[in-house]
C-alpha cells in the first residue's frame, strides 16, 4: 500500500510540473501591466492578481488546506493576509525584497512538501511561515499597483485580501469535509499537496534557470 501511495505521490507531482511549465512565470497582471486608473480597476486587479499567477493561488489553496489540518483556518490564514498587505506596502515604499519570485516559489514548494509529507508543525512555526511568505507574496502584488492613485490602490488592496481569505478559506472547508466523511481519504489531501510541491518545484527551477542564464539568447 506505502509504495502505491508513493508512486501516487510522484505521478501527481510529475503531473504539476507539466501543468507548471504551461503557465507564464510572470502572468500576474490582470490589467494587461497597466496600472489600474479607477476604483474599479483597482478592486479588479486585485481580485485577479493572486488568482491568475499560479505561484499565488497554487499557495493560497495549500495555506487553506494546511490551516484546516492544524485546526486554525482563520487565524493562520489571517497571519499570510496580513503579511501580504504588509509586503504590497514595502514594494510601494520602494523598499526592494531580494529574489522575491524565487523565495515564493519556494514557500509553495515548501507547504506543498508539508502537506504531502503530512508533517504536524506547531502553530506558531506556521504563523511565522505565514506571515513571512505573505511578505514576499505581496511585495510582489505591489508590482501592479505601483504608481496608482490612492483610490485604484485601496481598492486593490481590498481586492487581494478579500480573494485570499475566500480561497484559503473554501480549501480549508474543503479540506475539513474530505476528512470527516472518510479518514481514508487523508491521502488525497496529501496528493493535493504533492501537486502544489510539483509547481512550487517547476517554478522554482524556472527561475533560477532565469538568474543563471540572464542574457543567454
Amino acid at each position: 500500500m506505502a509504495i502505491h501511495r508513493s508512486h501516487a505521490i510522484r505521478v501527481a507531482c510529475a503531473g504539476a510540473l507539466v501543468l507548471a511549465s504551461a503557465f507564464p512565470a510572470l502572468a500576474h497582471h490582470p490589467m494587461g501591466g497597466q496600472v489600474p486608473q479607477t476604483f474599479g480597476q483597482g478592486l479588479l486587479s486585485g481580485f485577479g492578481h493572486p488568482i491568475i499567477g499560479v505561484d499565488h493561488f497554487a499557495f493560497v489553496v495549500a495555506l487553506g488546506i494546511t490551516a484546516a489540518l492544524a485546526g486554525r483556518l482563520w487565524g493562520l490564514t489571517l497571519s499570510f493576509v496580513v503579511g501580504t498587505v504588509a509586503g504590497c506596502l514595502v514594494h510601494l515604499a520602494g523598499v526592494t525584497l531580494p529574489v522575491a519570485e524565487l523565495v515564493i516559489a519556494a514557500t509553495v514548494l515548501l507547504l506543498g512538501a508539508i502537506i504531502a509529507t503530512n508533517r504536524e508543525l506547531p502553530t506558531l512555526m506556521l504563523s511565522v511561515l505565514f506571515a513571512g511568505a505573505g511578505l514576499f507574496h505581496g511585495w510582489a502584488y505591489g508590482e501592479s499597483i505601483f504608481g496608482a492613485e490612492q483610490t485604484s490602490l485601496i481598492a486593490y488592496l481590498a481586492g487581494f485580501t478579500l480573494v485570499q481569505l475566500v480561497v484559503a478559506v473554501l480549501a480549508g472547508l474543503v479540506t475539513r469535509w474530505v476528512i470527516a466523511s472518510d479518514a481514508a481519504r487523508r491521502m488525497k489531501v496529501r496528493l493535493a499537496g504533492a501537486v502544489v510541491a510539483g509547481i512550487g518545484l517547476a517554478l522554482f527551477v524556472g527561475h533560477v534557470e532565469g538568474m543563471l542564464f540572464l542574457g543567454v539568447k
